[in-house]
């Protein structure tokens, strides 16, 4: 308030500092004058989106713009030096024009960030030793209780873990494994756990997720990739995550698995497991790597999804088994990815592919001939109808598998493992929270003043927005020309500059329903530029309800879940300040 004191510039900096963070906003110190001598005589602290963004000289050259957080907010706090050597405040001004940061986000806010001295001298000792930075931060971390707590730091912490750790490992693996679950259970009841044990009461399997993850499969659980391809621990047993897509485009986990082999009967168990922790709850697709075995459960446990080979594996073992064609011919990689991506008419793509495999001298190749047997699996002209999240591969369970490698080593036995695997979900689930506190602190660039991209622009994640506004802006090179019209559905064919392939856009106004031979948002969930072009040739100003995913929009998680049990998950979400 005004007529508060402080003897320092700093004491004042600290002051506003914390009252920002009580209240969810950054500052940052805007205007400083100083007497003859060099001492502050006038110092004005602003909030951090205080001002408006400069012009960008360059801004015809530069292909990336960060989002805008200047908004031209007013709240400030002014100090004047008195006569008595103290600073007073002597203008606060408290409004904002923005949303405050909530509680699982105010430790993300610029100014109340900083390393410790007691934390530098840890990361210190921790260089010498050889561990990585990363799992430095997560060690910090971890200690305090998550990232938001990196402000204290207790070093005696790491040897009480350790200790406990080993005392768990004495009582051997199967033991501390399970204590390690009711452990779990006990901080978090909708935790859920399986374990199929042999004649002999030895794991053989393992299945386990969280209640966060069970929320996040109910939120973006319509498309996941699963993987067996990493061995992670000392008994050699596949570790298999089930991997999704959240509506910032990043990668999340649903649940794992640790297998104790690939069969037909260990699969089927699994995805059993799988639908039992999730409600009983289906993808609509999955993606998987080319196993018999695992197709074959697939088909019997999820009858309702859809089953689609990863595109990664296939070009992986293209390179293999025709090693000679890629190495001799980059035009064939090419052919090869057009008949994977680029046709919508499947006797068009008959004729391509058989036109490949003519040029190449392909026509007898067994691995090709196999190919084509499941072509519906892999081939987009086959699987345009089905959703896919912009996922076309399992190698997002590659990426973490990869991130695992950092952290796992095969002498590791289960209880290590489990450690370091929540590690890896606290990691990934703290950058989420990051990119959504960046959503809800920013607003993104729009390229071009337009209503349906203000439109977007409050609907969609930055992400999504973006892929949007890359599909609208595409609009100006589009050719349209009507190919036909009825009472109530209007045919156009539109092309985009200087492709040859002309797509068949049908709209009919009474229900603004427009549909695309692409079929882009049956398989990505946003409208293609074709689409678009029709619906601004009608003056269609705003994104038409049903064509809005929610799983792709802001409120994606903005509802209540309930888990396997029927009973409701709690706080799990992050808030709504909208």
């Amino acid at each position: 308030m005004i007529g508060m004191k402080f003897d320092c510039d700093d004491s004042a900096y600290e002051f506003y500092k914390q009252y920002a963070h009580r209240m969810g906003f950054s500052v940052r110190k805007q205007y400083v004058r100083r007497g003859s001598a060099g001492h502050i005589k006038r110092r004005t602290f602003c909030c951090s989106k205080q001002g408006e963004r400069a012009i960008d000289k360059r801004r015809e050259q530069v292909s990336f713009h960060h989002p805008i957080s200047r908004i031209g907010c007013l709240a400030q706090m002014t100090c004047q030096l008195q006569k008595d050597d103290m600073l007073e405040v002597v203008s606060f001004y408290e409004q904002h024009n923005h949303e405050f940061a909530p509680s699982p986000m105010k430790h993300m806010l610029r100014s109340n960030r900083k390393i410790t001295p007691a934390q530098q001298a840890f990361a210190d000792d921790a260089e010498k030793s050889g561990v990585s930075i990363k799992q430095t931060i997560d060690l910090l971390s971890m200690q305090v209780g998550g990232y938001e707590n990196l402000g204290f730091l207790n070093i005696d912490y790491k040897n009480h873990v350790n200790s406990k750790r080993r005392e768990a490992l004495k009582r051997g693996d199967g033991r501390a494994v399970m204590d390690h679950f009711r452990k779990m259970q006990l901080e978090d009841p909708s935790y859920f756990y399986s374990i199929q044990l042999d004649d002999d009461n030895q794991i053989l399997n393992i299945f386990w997720a969280d209640s966060r993850s069970i929320v996040d499969y109910e939120h973006f659980g319509d498309v996941i990739c699963f993987d067996t391809t990493y061995r992670t621990n000392s008994y050699g047993q596949p570790f298999a995550p089930f991997i999704g897509v959240n509506h910032h485009k990043q990668s999340i986990i649903f649940g794992a698995t640790l297998l104790y082999d690939e069969t037909i009967i260990s699969f089927k168990w699994l995805f059993e497991t799988f639908l039992s922790a999730m409600s009983g709850k289906q993808p609509r697709t999955i993606f998987t790597d080319q196993s018999a075995t695992m197709a074959n459960a697939i088909q019997d446990v999820f009858p309702e999804s859809n089953h689609r080979l990863c595109v990664w594996h296939i070009y992986q073992n293209a390179a293999k088994r025709l090693h000679h064609i890629f190495n001799s011919s980059s035009q064939f990689r090419n052919d090869l990815s057009n008949c994977v991506y680029d046709f919508e008419d499947e006797n068009e793509w008959i004729v391509a592919w058989n036109n490949m495999l003519e040029t190449y001298d392909l026509i007898d190749n067994p691995w090709l001939r196999e190919m084509f047997d499941v072509k519906e699996k892999w081939c987009m002209v086959y699987g345009r109808h089905m959703f896919t999240a912009d996922m076309k591969s399992t190698q997002r369970s590659e990426s973490i598998n990869g991130v695992l490698k950092k952290y796992l080593k095969p002498k590791y036995g289960l209880l290590q493992f489990f450690g370091h695997y929540s590690r890896v979900l606290s990691d990934k689930r703290s950058q989420e929270l990051q990119a959504e506190f960046k959503m809800r602190q920013t607003t993104p660039v729009l390229l071009f003043d337009f209503e349906m991209l203000r439109h977007a622009a409050k609907l969609y994640t930055p992400e999504i927005f973006k892929m949007f506004q890359d599909e609208y802006v595409k609009i100006v090179d589009c050719t349209i020309y009507k190919a036909s019209k009825s009472d109530s559905i209007t045919e156009y064919r539109v092309k985009y500059r200087n492709k040859t392939q002309e797509h068949l856009v049908k709209y009919e106004a009474s229900t603004t329903t427009v549909q695309c031979s692409c079929m882009k948002f049956s398989f990505l969930g946003i409208l293609c530029s074709h689409a678009l072009k029709v619906l601004d040739k009608k003056n269609v100003k705003r994104i038409p309800a049903h064509y809005v995913l929610k799983r792709w929009t802001q409120d994606a998680k903005v509802s209540s879940i309930k888990d396997y049990r029927g009973i409701d998950i709690n706080n799990l979400q992050t808030p709504n300040t909208s």
